[in-house]
Parts: structure tokens; sequence; C-alpha cells
């Protein structure tokens, strides 16, 4: 018989050879539950959307019967989650100081390199604050904040304020103006760097054969520089700038089958005349590939 000792010495031996041969197996078999577990759902970063209107001439930012004043209420109502809000065109200072407290979301008074690249910002003016549309960009540009886009409705240039280009910092602009009357639009915009700013077009508007309801002004601003205030008034500018604002917006939630512009009851004020016969929907002839639709 063999010695006891030499039995379990045979068992031992033969139980490490099995650890030995089966470990690889073992190995690879625990590498492949790694690798089928799936990777785990990377979550959308969440934007700060923030869109800033600048009334023209000497409008009070809370003059309801001008559109500025009204699509601001109607994106409100349109994005629940997002901050629309109008200025004067002269009250630049202040809008900046609003937008910097809306972007500083840890309320540490710096502006976050994150924080700035989290910002969805949009600018839209009409006449002198078209004017402050363009200098309000540039100001969040030399901080280093970027602007998705700006909207520009018959620019005419402020007292002291020379037109300038599109600064870098913005990624796509639109200009809609028109030609007729005392005050009429700039015809044309350009960007610094064509490279990083896309021009989404300079749009001419007409109202020889298509008048539009200004009664929201004065009859002497009627009768001496209508066609300024006809463009302001007129919906097919709206739907456009509210389509354009859209594809900036692509995870902000929206209120469900949400009326364009000039079907929606904030802007039943201009609904008059000849924009009440329906016409007012027909949208403009914008390039898809720049609109982003």
């Amino acid at each position: 018989m063999r010695d006891p000792r030499h039995r379990k010495f045979t068992a031992f031996f033969f139980v490490l050879t099995a650890i030995v041969v089966m470990t690889p197996d073992i190995v690879q078999g625990q590498g492949a539950s790694r690798r089928e577990v799936p990777p785990a759902v990377t979550v959308p970063t969440i934007r700060n959307a923030i869109i800033i209107g600048f009334v023209g001439g000497f409008v009070s930012r809370n003059d309801s019967k001008h559109p500025e004043v009204q699509f601001a209420a109607y994106l409100r109502d349109r994005y629940p989650t997002i901050h629309a809000e109008v200025f004067g065109n002269h009250h630049g200072r202040k809008a900046l100081r609003q937008v910097v407290d809306l972007l500083d979301t840890d309320h540490d008074g710096v502006l976050s390199s994150i924080e700035k690249k989290q910002a969805t910002i949009i600018i839209y003016g009409h006449s002198w604050g078209a004017t402050e549309t363009v200098a309000f960009a540039r100001e969040l540009g030399q901080m280093g904040v970027p602007v998705a886009l700006t909207i520009q409705i018959d620019t005419i240039a402020k007292p002291g304020h020379k037109a300038s280009a599109i600064s870098p910092n913005v990624a796509r602009a639109i200009n809609f103006y028109q030609t007729r009357g005392p005050l009429h639009g700039a015809p044309e915009i350009v960007a610094v760097d064509p490279a990083r700013t896309a021009v989404l077009g300079n749009i001419r508007m007409t109202y020889e054969n298509r008048p539009i309801n200004c009664d929201n002004y004065s009859w002497y601003s009627r009768t001496l520089n209508k066609p300024h205030h006809e463009i302001e008034n007129d919906f097919r500018v709206w739907d456009e700038v509210a389509s354009l604002i859209d594809a900036d917006l692509p995870g902000a939630p929206s209120i469900a089958q949400a009326p364009s512009p000039s079907r929606s009851p904030f802007f039943k004020y201009l609904r008059r005349g000849f924009q009440a016969h329906g016409t007012e929907s027909a949208q403009l002839e914008i390039p898809s590939e720049l609109t982003g639709n």
C-alpha cells in the first residue's frame, strides 16, 4: 500500500492541475461577460436656451402691440423651459447682465467654459433693435459666449453707431429688409469670418401689392414711414423666424402641435387687412441646407 501522505500529495497534484487548466476558460468567460455588458446610455447635455429681442426706436419693451414683444410671449408659451425676454435697444447693458446671470447656473459669479458651451443664445431685433442685435452678439463674443443665431429686421443704424459685420461667435445670421420709405433697412450683412458664421440670406421684402396693417403705430408713422413698419408686422417674417429658431432648439420641450406665429393667438392684433385672408402663412424661400431643416 502506498503511504497515506503519498496519496494526499497525488490528490493535491491533480486538483492543482485541474485549476491551472480551467483558469484560462474561466478568465475568458469573465472577459466575455464584461464585453457583453451594454455601454452606459449617454444623457444629452441640457442646453441653457436664451432668446433676447430688441424693439426698435423708443418703443417700450412692455408694449404688447409690437410684434417683437408678442413674439417673446409666443416663444415662452411654445417652449416652457426657455427664457425669452425683450429689451429696449438702448438697454443692452441691462440685457447683458440678465444673460450672464442666466448663464451662471452654479451662481458662483464666474462663467465657466462649460456654462458657455451649454448656452443656446438667439437674438432678434427690428430697426435700431437690429443694430443692437449685432452689437449685443459682439459683446457676448468678447466674453467667449457663442451665439446660435442673430435675426435682423430692417436694420437702421442707431445714432453714433456704424454698421458692423457679424462677429465670429455667431453661428448663423439672417437679414430681412425693405427699400422703400425714408427709413429702410441695410440690404446686406456680412460675417467677419465666413468660415465660422453662415449668413443664411439677405431677404428683400416688398409691399407694393401686399399692404400690411400697421394700426399698432400712430397715423404719423403710418403715413410717413409705413414700409419700415410693414416688414415688422409681416407674418411671413415671423413665421420664418420661428422656423429658424425651431432648428436651433431641437432638444427643447415644445407644446404639442404648436401653431406658427401667424396662427397663434399672441399675434391676433396683427391679423387684420391683407393678413386676415390666410395668405400670411406662406413661407419665404430660404435654402434648406442653410436653415438646417
